[in-house]
């Protein structure tokens, strides 16, 4: 007989339990979780329990403070004991680039609420009596973090879950998943079978495997990962024995390990440089709970480093090493959310540190599920954030580079090398050449910036401004006063063709949509609630087909999105066609003399307004799309051709703006521009946290316009926002410092908001920043400051777009 249920959970560790409790405390109690053997049974039973606040991240940061609020209580709540040990935890700070890291970081952590404060060595030494900081400068002390038995925590959420309703079953290994006629999910256990409305899987070291059974790619591969238990130290011993409390854990991430209290003796973590992968073809058969044997030789330079660090471990016996394998994603962050092209199918897989997680990723995907959005923004988490690169050998590449950085300087500039480069226009290669320095957006090299030299000068690794400053600055002018090329390639871009293609667009986006062939908008997709959901650029070439473009970094997600929105009964059809097109931005006031030597169409304001497409030729490359469009600010057209005839229209760019001071441009330079016109972010600005209305972008919604997904949201929204965006000036000239994303926005003591964007506007010869105000800071003129690196700077709420706010600067 088949079990009907609401959502079935697949895997009982602690973050498929963590779900299927947080779905019963939100009321869906008709859930039951699947368990292969038993709980905890993967690498949850095996795991060392920390639980660090700290994470540079925001949303990563709010997912562990929930987890910490969560286990702090759930003993009182379960009636059973989680070993949860709040000791706290101590960062050491040796040189003055990680002292950068944890002033950065103190910034949002002030806002979002968590209790950390920098502390002086002196003062850490009284934390930790037993260690040597002779050379520490200072150290970053969270109160608040501890540890934690892992699988006492996980039964005590699991006596919750039951207790409120949720069903576990134990050995009931999910065989096959498919989706019937009705739209259901259909397990298959040996057991039984199980239909399911949602499908969650949490299946650790097993995530490729399972979404194999559904034809899905899961980017997450298993690393080796050993730590060291000691028997009992004397001075451990005597320490506890005086009755002294438990020293926090100790992170030397310098030496790249941490070290906690185990009872009398200490646990010893670190994280080789050199990781190896596990089970990339899939974990083996009949394989349980086992351990494996201890790599002695990669644990040698970490026991030297304890040494120097504590020296009463030279005394210590080893009690055992455990080495087992984690989970692990291409960026080290998880995979939570919907699984992509997949309705009602749910991924919470690759937890790098599941403990510290399971709390906080059990909560918001449990909201995303019941009510249809979570509670924060997702999105640096949300498993459609990897495009089609991310493939097994990417993945297992990607894997080991994360993992062995873990405890190195999280630069802002810093670009990782591995499994690189990856998709490339065909004009990589002449680029390089011209001085290209590299980034990556979505699996795609993208030019961050030119070296003029053509050297390719690596950028200086800081938290403060870079050696790149004055090359950027020289691109930002090229745009501004002459004119500059950007390789935009990477852009996401789908055609929508069929008698339906008007009317299924004028649904799934809020704009209206262009009434004449050869017109282009800017358009929006809102979730159910009249939130933000994704941007786009919409061209119509005929009545039934419009070519439509989005970032890079967002393709998967933007193209799930678009098709969920499409019936089964819409006669149009969506195509993604960004591997057979390419894409130029040539910008700046002798743009259009530029192009005219080219293109076979003219160009002046009566017959190419700002926002028209025409389709025509440059040079003898045919079909290409002339859109009047850039993200600059200024005059300027996209060319959208077709692949085949990048290296032809390149050419053709070159030699004729080699008089006009044509000059490459990356993304960084852009960034600056953009900023200088208070043009919006998608995931920085734009996320699922607001309304159009409150971004400022009311007037992409179209006056009288109803019917599109989120329009009643919007209708009873509209007038009572409490927040707005805003253009800040600040003043840190002085400092050696810019505006970033991520930095605390004051007004007198009190922590307001954070930075949406930042830099320096290098045309306008100001500091620049945005933030999302509270409404009653958020008026011209308001006097507030920007928390850069643990310091104070004056800053002033100014009009949006201070570079041409008439915007006549595009219509020329």
């Amino acid at each position: 007989m088949v079990k009907q249920v609401r959502v079935a959970v697949i895997g009982g560790g602690v973050v498929g339990v963590s779900v299927l409790y947080h779905l019963a405390r939100l009321g869906w109690t008709d859930c039951c979780l699947l368990e292969r053997t038993q709980l905890t049974a993967g690498s949850t039973w095996h795991a060392a329990g920390l639980l660090p606040l700290y994470y540079p991240n925001q949303t990563m940061s709010l997912i562990n403070k929930h987890s910490m609020q969560l286990y702090a209580r759930l003993q009182a709540e379960t009636g059973q004991p989680s070993g949860f040990h709040q000791c706290g935890q101590l960062r050491l700070a040796t040189d003055h680039d990680r002292l950068d890291e944890y002033r950065a970081y103190l910034s949002f952590a002030r806002y979002l609420g968590i209790d950390c404060a920098l502390i002086t060595r002196e003062e850490a030494q009284k934390l930790w009596p037993l260690a040597d900081l002779g050379d520490v400068i200072a150290a970053l002390y969270h109160p608040g973090d501890g540890h934690i038995a892992p699988a006492d925590l996980t039964q005590a959420m699991a006596t919750g879950a039951r207790g409120m309703g949720a069903k576990i079953h134990l050995n009931t290994e999910a065989t096959a998943i498919s989706r019937t006629a009705s739209g259901e999910w259909l397990i298959s256990t040996p057991n039984g079978d199980f239909l399911a409305e949602h499908v969650v899987t949490a299946t650790g070291n097993y995530a490729r495997q399972t979404g194999a059974m559904v034809g899905l790619n899961v980017p997450s591969i298993p690393v080796m990962h050993q730590y060291v238990v000691t028997e009992t130290i004397k001075e451990f011993a005597d320490h506890n024995r005086a009755g002294r409390p438990e020293m926090p854990v100790l992170r030397d991430d310098k030496s790249r390990f941490y070290l906690r209290q185990e009872n009398d003796g200490l646990i010893l973590g670190p994280y080789e440089p050199n990781p190896k992968s596990w089970a990339i073809n899939g974990v083996p058969p009949g394989f349980g709970a086992e351990l494996m044997t201890p790599d002695y030789d990669s644990l040698e330079p970490f026991i030297e480093g304890t040494l120097r660090r504590v020296s009463s471990f030279a005394a210590a016996g080893i009690r055992t090493v455990v080495n087992g394998p984690i989970a692990h994603t291409p960026d080290a962050f998880p995979l939570v959310g919907p699984a992509p092209g997949l309705q009602n199918y749910w991924l919470a897989e690759g937890m790098v540190a599941g403990i510290c997680y399971g709390g906080g990723v059990g909560r918001y995907l449990a909201e995303w599920i019941t009510e249809g959005a979570p509670t924060i923004d997702m999105w640096p988490v949300d498993p459609r954030r990897f495009n089609g690169h991310a493939g097994k050998n990417h993945t297992r590449l990607k894997n080991e580079e994360t993992y062995g950085h873990i405890f190195d300087i999280h630069y802002p500039n810093l670009e990782m090398p591995a499994a690189r480069p990856g998709k490339t226009s065909p004009c990589y290669d002449r680029l390089t050449r011209a001085g290209a320095v590299w980034g990556v957006a979505g699996g795609w090299e993208r030019a961050r910036w030119f070296d003029a030299e053509g050297n390719r000068t690596p950028e200086t690794l800081t938290f403060r401004r870079s050696n790149a400053f004055e090359a950027i600055g020289a691109e930002c002018r090229a745009i501004r006063n002459a004119v500059g090329l950007i390789d935009f390639t990477s852009f996401a871009k789908w055609e929508v063709s069929g008698a339906g293609a008007m009317a299924f667009l004028d649904r799934a986006l809020a704009n209206a949509m262009p009434k004449r062939d050869g017109r282009v908008t800017l358009a929006h997709a809102l979730d159910e609630n009249g939130r933000f959901c994704a941007e786009f650029t919409v061209a119509r070439l005929a009545e039934d087909r419009f070519y439509i473009c989005g970032p890079a970094f967002s393709e998967v997600h933007d193209d799930h999105v678009l098709r969920s929105r499409l019936r089964p009964a819409d006669a149009a059809t969506l195509t993604n066609v960004s591997m057979g097109w390419g894409c130029f931005t040539v910008a700046g006031p002798k743009s259009r003399e530029l192009l005219s030597r080219i293109v076979d169409a003219p160009l002046e304001n009566d017959s190419f307004k700002w926002f028209d497409l025409h389709e025509g030729e440059v040079g003898w490359a045919t079909d290409v799309r002339l859109m009047r469009v850039n993200y600059c600010g200024e005059l300027g057209w996209e060319l959208h051709h077709p692949i085949a005839f990048q290296h032809h229209i390149l050419d053709q760019l070159e030699q004729a703006g080699a008089d006009l001071g044509l000059r490459h441009v990356g993304m960084r330079a852009l960034d600056s521009l953009r900023i200088e016109k208070s043009y919006r972010a998608v995931a920085q600005e734009l996320t699922t946290q607001n309304t159009l209305h409150e971004l400022g972008l009311g007037r992409f919604i179209a006056t009288g316009k109803t019917g599109f997904i989120g329009a009643q949201a919007v209708a009873e929204r509209v007038g009572k926002e409490s927040v707005k965006l805003v253009t800040l000036e600040v003043d840190c000239e002085a400092g050696g410092v810019e505006p970033a994303m991520n930095q605390a926005v004051r007004c007198g003591d009190k922590v307001i908001a954070l930075t949406t964007s930042g830099a320096y506007g290098h045309f306008l010869g100001k500091h620049l920043a945005m933030a999302i105000l509270p409404l009653d800071h958020a008026a011209e003129g308001t006097r507030l400051s920007v928390e850069i690196l643990d310091e104070r700077y004056d800053a002033v709420v100014i009009a949006d777009s201070p570079h041409d706010p008439g915007n006549l600067r595009p219509r020329a």
